[in-house]
């Protein structure tokens, strides 16, 4: 199994940060690395630390690796300043794929069970890694950057520890990725 990682945003795209100043990337590479410690299966980063790729290379590369799944990471942000918004969500594509939304339905389970952040649901949405790849795509919120608790959450390396940990178990729970690793052994 091939499972292709997007850390969301690249380290220069503008205006994605805290009110106080982390930019988006810092967790989502971060949580990124971590999901690619946790899981068992082969993976493939479709971002670049020094510079931003755009994303139809991103998915491009995950087309062409014959990738069977699509995980992109990300923090949410809402209005100007620190807000009231809060909460998980994970997104699949608007015609809502049965795949994609299995796993997606795990993931977003897995994340609220463990981080005890409000469940804002599986939603849909015509994001463009949504809509282009070929195979099951989603694309996770992990919380809110202009949220003061949240963004405090998501500046720590334990939170994004819990996030990736919680995504993998999610994948794993839908594709049984333990099982495959031992019995290929």
């Amino acid at each position: 199994m091939k499972i292709v990682i997007d850390a969301g945003h690249g380290w220069n795209t503008p205006g994605k940060r805290t009110p106080d100043g982390m930019r988006e990337y810092e967790f989502n590479r971060e949580a990124a690395l971590f999901l690619q410690e946790n899981i068992s299966a082969d993976t493939l980063f479709v971002h670049h630390d020094s510079y931003d790729i755009p994303l139809e290379k991103r998915v491009q590369k995950a087309n062409e690796a014959r990738a069977d799944l699509y995980v992109s990471i990300h923090a949410n942000a809402y209005g100007e300043g620190w807000t009231s918004a809060h909460g998980i969500e994970t997104y699949v594509y608007t015609s809502r794929p049965p795949a994609a939304l299995k796993i997606a339905q795990s993931v977003q389970h897995e994340l609220v069970a463990a981080t005890v952040r409000r469940d804002r649901g599986v939603k849909a949405s015509n994001f463009y890694v949504l809509r282009k790849t070929n195979m099951p795509a989603i694309l996770i919120e992990a919380g809110f950057m202009t949220h003061r608790e949240e963004a405090t959450l998501l500046k720590a390396s334990e939170y994004r520890q819990t996030c990736a940990q919680a995504i993998a178990d999610g994948i794993k729970r839908v594709f049984c990725l333990s099982f495959l690793a031992f019995h290929s052994v």
